[in-house]
């Protein structure tokens, strides 16, 4: 068993294999650009990242109800797992193939860049322990 710097720290490394996952999808959506009949796919796992969160934080907000006609809120399952699903929010070419290359390289970029942040998070997190650690011993 690892050393646990944080729960935080945890579901940042979730968060960044989720990103990986989605960076390969979008790529095999590029690559396929040409291939006859091909449905672009994505991965959604915001909110299975955001019911995580939640969990760890101990909280989850009730919902409110304002009028008694308002359905009760049900509880999700419980296994969290993101969702796979096809993009067609675009027209077919005359092949069938629906992959709009703008999309794909706006939701690319978009992807890495949230790698990134989330990488940078990861070592400015890391940084106050290793300095604690430095600190720690030069002092003794």
């Amino acid at each position: 068993m690892g050393l646990t710097i944080s729960k935080a720290h945890d579901l940042m490394n979730e968060a960044l294999d989720y990103r990986a996952a989605r960076q390969d999808m979008i790529a095999g959506n590029i690559a396929n650009a040409d291939t006859p009949f091909y449905r672009p796919r994505d991965i959604r796992f915001e909110e299975t990242l955001a019911k995580k969160s939640s969990q760890i934080k101990g909280q989850t907000l009730p919902m409110a109800k304002t009028n008694g006609m308002h359905l009760d809120g049900t509880a999700l399952p419980s296994d969290l797992k993101p969702t796979t699903f096809f993009r067609d929010g675009h027209m077919a070419r005359n092949d069938g193939n629906s992959v709009d290359l703008d999309v794909e390289t706006a939701e690319l970029s978009k992807n890495s860049m949230m790698y990134n942040a989330i990488i940078a998070a990861k070592k400015k997190g890391t940084g106050i322990y290793k300095s604690v650690i430095d600190s720690s011993a030069k002092t003794s």
